[in-house]
């Protein structure tokens, strides 16, 4: 199980810990990536849980089967209950309906696999030379090459700054639309020089064409929007089981179910702690976390990526424990 083993989940103790997995439950990974978290919630819900996969990467959905499979019933993995979906999490919900699966915890890692981040060929890092691509869904039409060659300067700066939260948003673009005149920019490399050519100096250990990067797959993938639709999806089903009694018609989210989602930046971050803030308010949720759970210093010692990491989990509140 080499391959598995290159992408290390972020806070795996903590997410295990907060979710509090027991035997025989449905564990809903809406992000599963390499299926690092998965397979450690497999080893606590044991043979007679279930497993549900999610992810837009067909590539990594399939190892995540094979690997949470062997993790769920390593007698047998062919028995094992592991149900793979691929496709955006905004649609999870109705996929998870449809199938007739109540959901006891749901975890969603807004961050990326390794296996992405260090592909060439998927355009998503600075540190390779590849396509400007940076689509998480392949099928999808627009890459990052086509907004950066095609956008007015005006929506590309506003994307620049409402997605990167870029002080340099307007130079950047201007730089883009003026390097694009003469040649199509069509390669992580030739974008990423000609955004620290239009940075107003250094900043420390980030690299200048970090908040761009950031931005333009934020906005190739609309990942912000999805983020919306899977908090409103999961808001309205929370706040159904909490208003219901025990005989009420089963939801995709289970009574008492605990809901954890792991934010890397402070655009993804804000709406989660709104929604919780405000499913908190309603009564619908009880807290688990105060705030944000962060890595330890030894395991951001290990795994960078934790650094970024911030976990929120809740729980759901059972209609009949309402009145």
């Amino acid at each position: 199980m080499a391959d598995e083993l290159t992408h290390i989940p972020v806070l795996p103790n903590e997410v295990v810990e907060l979710l509090d997995p027991q035997p025989g439950e449905v564990f809903v990974d809406c992000t599963a990536g390499l299926g690092g978290h998965a397979a450690l919630i497999a080893a606590k819900i044991g043979p007679t849980g279930t497993i549900v996969l999610n992810d837009l990467d067909q590539g990594n959905l399939d190892r995540a089967k094979s690997f949470v499979s062997n993790a769920l019933c390593p007698d047998d993995p062919d028995s094992a209950k592991v149900h793979a979906i691929c496709g955006n999490f905004a649609d999870l919900p109705a996929k998870l309906k449809a199938m007739g699966i109540s959901a006891d915890m749901i975890l969603a890692d807004l961050g990326f696999a390794s296996t992405q981040v260090d592909d060439p060929q998927r355009g998503l890092s600075f540190r390779f030379s590849g396509p400007l691509d940076m689509r998480m869904d392949q099928s999808t039409p627009i890459t990052a090459e086509e907004l950066v060659n095609t956008l007015p300067e005006a929506d590309l700066a506003d994307i620049i700054w409402r997605y990167g939260e870029e002080k340099s948003a307007r130079r950047i673009a201007s730089k883009l639309v003026e390097a694009r005149a003469v040649e199509p920019i069509t390669t992580t490399d030739r974008l990423a020089e000609i955004v620290r050519s239009a940075s107003r100096g250094p900043r420390g250990s980030i690299n200048p064409a970090t908040k761009t990067f950031q931005a333009l797959r934020i906005a190739v993938n609309d990942e912000l929007g999805s983020l919306d639709a899977l908090l409103r999806v999961m808001g309205i089903a929370i706040r159904k089981q909490s208003q219901s009694g025990s005989g009420s018609e089963p939801s995709w989210i289970g009574q008492g179910a605990r809901v954890a989602i792991i934010a890397f930046h402070s655009l993804e971050d804000r709406p989660v702690k709104r929604a919780f803030g405000e499913w908190a308010k309603s009564g619908w949720i009880k807290p688990i976390t105060r705030g944000v759970v962060i890595g330890s210093d030894s395991e951001i010692r290990s795994n960078p990526r934790a650094r970024s990491a911030k976990l929120r989990v809740c729980k759901s509140v059972r209609g009949d424990a309402n009145g």
